[in-house]
């Protein structure tokens, strides 16, 4: 069974660091596209990184360039949200999906619409 679990959130100072993390299960890094997404209260869920199938390629929202860093654990079937310098604005529930691509691709996108699994989410919430 193609799950995607995420973990790692909680409530954190203005300028504190999180790590996510989203454990995949029934199916390898190697074959899929993995984002991370975020929705605020009252706000559109919103594209935030990924990562390609190759693991080689990855973007950011402008918003969390140069603070968030997205990174996978082969072999643990992990895929992670490095998140530093956080601010109040980065408070939302975070989710990651995955969707199928061919193996060794290097290219990824952000839209939600091209994602297949999702997870359930994990709530950040930044604030003093």
């Amino acid at each position: 069974q193609l799950q995607l679990v995420e973990s790692g959130g909680g409530l954190v100072q203005p300028g504190g660091s999180l790590r996510l993390s989203c454990a995949a299960s029934g199916f390898t890094l190697d074959y899929v596209t993995i984002g991370w997404f975020r929705q605020a209260p009252g706000k559109e869920r919103e594209g935030v990184s990924c990562i390609s199938s190759s693991g080689g390629t990855t973007k950011y929202a402008d918003s969390v360039k140069g603070r968030f860093t997205i990174s996978r654990d082969n072999a643990n079937n992990t895929v992670f949200l490095q998140m530093n310098s956080l601010k109040p604005d980065d408070t939302a529930v975070y989710y990651c999906a995955a969707v199928f691509s061919p193996p060794r691709l290097h290219m990824c996108v952000m839209t939600s619409s091209g994602m297949d699994y999702w997870g359930k989410g994990t709530l950040v919430t930044v604030s003093s």
